[in-house]
C-alpha cells in the first residue's frame, strides 16, 4: 500500500511525525508532501497569484510553499510515479469539530484526494488547556490512531467523500471508544475578534479561536469528543441542499 500524509501545520509540525507513525504500521511505501509553513485555517485554496515551489528534503519527503490543497496536487501529479492507495491528512493541532471543517486545510487536504478518488482521511487532536500544558499533546493520537483508520482501509467510500477523525483531549487509556457520528455545528456569532495597534499606530484585527458556543446535540462530532471518544464522520462534497431543489425551481417557473 502506497500512503501520502500531508498536513496544514507545516512541513516541521509535531503532529506529521504523529501522522507517519500511523501510517508506518500499515505500510513501508509513505510519502510526505506537507506545506513548508503552517496553513491553519487556509481551507481548500489554492495558490494562483504567485508560483509555488517544491522542496525535496529526502526520498519521498517534499516540502511546498503553498497551502495544503498545493501539496495534495503536486504531490499527485509531480513527486509520486503513480497514485497513492490511500492520503491521511494531519494529526492536526487542535480540533476540526462541526463548522471548523469548512475552514481547515488539514480537512481540505483530504478533500483534494477525494476530487482525485482516493481514498482520504482527515485527522486532528483536540486539545484542551489541561492536555496543552501537561504530558504529549498527541497521546490519544498516537494510541489510537490506527484504530480509527484500520477499519476504514476496505470500507466502502462513495464517490467525492472522504472521512474526518478527531481525538479527544485525553491520555490513551483514558479514551472509551470511537463512535461514527454526524457533523455538529458551532455559534460563530461568537467567535472573538481581538484589535490592537502595530509598532507604526496602524489598527489591526486578529480572528481568536477561542470562546466558540456550540450545542452538544445528540449523535455529533461534537458530543462524542466531550463524552471522551474518538469522533469518526463521514463527509460528502456535494453541498446541494436538495430538499430545496423543488420549491426553488417553482420560483422560477413563468
Amino acid at each position: 500500500m502506497k500512503i501520502l500524509v500531508t498536513n496544514d501545520d507545516g512541513y516541521h509540525a509535531p503532529g506529521l511525525t504523529v501522522l507517519e507513525e500511523i501510517a508506518a504500521q500499515f505500510s513501508d511505501d509513505v510519502w510526505v508532501c506537507a506545506p513548508s509553513e503552517e496553513q491553519s485555517g487556509a481551507g481548500h485554496s489554492l495558490t494562483l497569484n504567485h508560483p509555488v515551489r517544491l522542496q525535496k528534503y529526502a526520498e519521498r519527503r517534499f516540502a511546498v510553499t503553498g497551502t495544503p490543497t498545493d501539496s495534495v496536487m503536486l504531490a499527485l501529479r509531480e513527486v509520486m510515479d503513480t497514485p497513492p492507495d490511500l492520503i491521511l491528512s494531519g494529526v492536526n493541532r487542535g480540533a476540526n469539530l462541526g463548522d471548523d471543517i469548512t475552514y481547515s486545510g488539514t480537512v481540505s487536504a483530504a478533500i483534494e484526494g477525494a476530487l482525485a478518488g482516493i481514498r482520504s482521511i482527515a485527522l486532528s487532536q483536540v486539545y484542551s488547556r489541561a492536555s496543552r500544558e501537561g504530558g504529549d499533546l498527541f497521546a490519544a493520537a498516537r494510541e489510537w490512531g490506527a484504530k480509527a483508520v484500520a477499519p476504514l482501509l476496505d470500507a466502502p467510500f462513495a464517490g467525492r467523500s472522504l472521512v474526518n477523525v478527531n481525538f479527544p483531549p485525553l491520555a490513551g487509556d483514558a479514551v472509551k471508544g470511537t463512535r461514527v457520528v454526524r457533523q455538529g455545528f458551532h455559534d460563530y456569532s461568537r467567535g472573538s475578534v481581538v484589535e490592537g495597534t502595530d509598532p507604526r499606530g496602524h489598527r489591526y484585527f486578529w480572528f481568536g479561536l477561542h470562546a466558540i458556543e456550540h450545542t452538544l446535540d445528540h449523535g455529533t462530532d461534537l458530543e462524542a469528543i466531550d463524552d471522551g471518544f474518538v469522533a469518526v464522520t463521514p463527509l460528502q462534497l456535494d453541498l446541494t441542499h436538495h430538499s430545496s431543489l423543488g420549491s426553488m425551481a417553482e420560483r422560477y417557473e413563468n
